[in-house]
């Protein structure tokens, strides 16, 4: 194994700062590619999706679960599967506590292809509590290129971006396989979205909202003390 060349202290400064430079171009460049992906249109949602969950029936409507904003994360779990992708579950693994993406009016839920009479049993197994839902009975995986039929059916993992106007529903961004990777904090997630991290700061403008509490990190609460 080849490790990283010894130095002393004033060697590593000189090259941490060097790096540095490097470091803040990419965050300067991160900050304009967020950007534009706020900046692409949407499409409108028109098929009406149904999904199973342990509630009963369900809308994409009623994923928001009011909120403004909806990120699904397509987890490959395919119906004649007994268990949920590995590089899936590693990836939800990551996701923090929920609140501090509801505090910014966006809801997170996760779907899969398989029944949830397969997915329920999984979910108890991994622990997780994050809103689950079945799309078995609906074209939703298929229509946004998550799953594939043929002569050879696969799937592939992916997260879907979606806001709603009242009670209509529109899509505003998808990523796929390597795109994926970098995401699970509340703040990467937000990044993919139509409204950000709804601050003042954030191109384009006039898209940041108060919900309720001051901007930045003033609005961040420990995930108990939140108005939901």
């Amino acid at each position: 194994m080849t490790l990283p060349e010894i130095v002393s202290r004033e060697e590593w400064r000189a090259a941490r700062e060097e790096l540095l430079v490097r470091e803040e171009a990419a965050t300067r460049a991160r900050d304009a590619l967020n950007a534009a992906r706020r900046g692409l249109p949407m499409v409108a949602i028109d098929k009406e999706y149904v999904f199973e969950s342990g509630d009963g029936k369900a809308t994409l409507l009623d994923l928001f679960r009011g909120r403004d904003q909806l990120v699904v994360q397509h987890f490959m779990f395919a119906p004649d599967w007994d268990a949920g992708c590995r590089s899936c579950s590693g990836f939800l693994d990551q996701i923090g506590h929920l609140a501090h993406l509801r505090a910014r009016g966006t809801e997170f839920a996760v779907v899969s292809r398989a029944p949830y009479t397969k997915i329920l049993p999984f979910k108890a197994r991994m622990g997780w509590t994050v809103p689950w839902y079945s799309s078995y009975a609906s074209d939703f995986n298929y229509d946004f290129q998550v799953s594939f039929g043929g002569d050879e059916p696969f799937e592939r993992p992916g997260v879907s971006c979606f806001l709603r106007d009242r009670d209509h529903v529109f899509h505003t961004y998808s990523t796929y396989e390597r795109g994926l990777d970098g995401l699970g904090s509340t703040t990467s997630l937000l990044d993919l979205t139509a409204l950000g991290r709804r601050e003042e700061w954030e191109e384009p403008r006039g898209r940041a909202s108060s919900l309720g509490a001051p901007a930045g990190s003033e609005r961040i609460r420990y995930h108990d003390e939140y108005d939901d």
